[in-house]
């Protein structure tokens, strides 16, 4: 198992915001969280770096304890998040962009498989980007060189939230097409997702919260095939 979260209770100051969430993500799985907005999505994932760590509870990264460590260390151990504010440096080129995520060697070993020539190949459109400046590009353009620059860093683990958030549907479905090229390659995946028929193209597991609660849990063929439950708690 990749991940295990398990009973964490997260506040924003006074606020409890997540009570006793539990999930679990296995390697080369797609796991989606889904809900409505304000239920807890982003704070899960939040809670998982180490951005707003729980008061309780505890979340493994590959059997280890990673609750209480640095979002620092948390990287470092091979977690990479993908944050919905697409946090690029605008007066740095896309290519200095990938470059500044690149993980240095460790112990004379190289880190991993992804480097520019293999995003290039992920996302095309950053290839004929390599010169401009990071803030001129679209939405969508900087949505795909955040998830690059991520990759960049080789993790094990992909932490994506609201991947499609703001996004026109033709970007969207562009999304869509890479986040299954990295499922074919392997990769591990843990997204948020408000738009739920984007998040259950992609998942194989999804978890529903309500009231940063787990209100259901189970495969995508299943909640597909439960009307009742993708109409109460997604709207669909």
């Amino acid at each position: 198992m990749v991940l295990a979260v398990k009973q964490i209770n997260t506040f924003y100051g006074l606020s409890h915001i997540l009570f006793g969430v539990s999930l679990e993500v296995n390697q080369s799985e797609t796991v989606c969280i889904l809900g409505r907005n304000g239920v807890g999505k982003t704070t899960t994932l939040r809670s998982i770096m180490g951005l707003t760590p729980p008061r309780s509870g505890s979340i493994k990264f590959m059997g280890e304890e990673i609750r209480g460590k640095q979002p620092f260390e948390i990287y470092r151990l091979g977690i990479g998040l993908v944050p919905e504010d697409r946090i690029i440096f605008p007066d740095l080129t896309v290519r200095e962009n990938l470059e500044i995520a690149i993980k240095k060697v460790l112990q004379g070993k190289k880190v991993g498989g992804w480097t520019i020539e293999k995003v290039h190949q992920l996302f095309p459109i950053l290839k004929a980007r390599d010169k401009q400046w990071g803030g001129t590009l679209s939405g969508g353009e900087q949505q795909m060189l955040t998830i690059a620059r991520t990759l960049m860093g080789n993790p094990r683990l992909l932490l994506l939230d609201e991947p499609s958030e703001g996004l026109a549907p033709l970007v969207v479905k562009a999304i869509e097409e890479q986040i299954l090229l990295l499922k074919k390659e392997g990769m591990t995946i843990l997204l948020s997702e408000q738009n739920s028929s984007f998040a259950l193209k992609i998942s194989d597991r999804g978890y529903i919260l309500e009231k940063g609660q787990v209100a259901w849990q189970g495969g995508i063929s299943e909640l597909k095939g439960n009307p009742e439950i993708m109409k109460n708690y997604l709207g669909l």
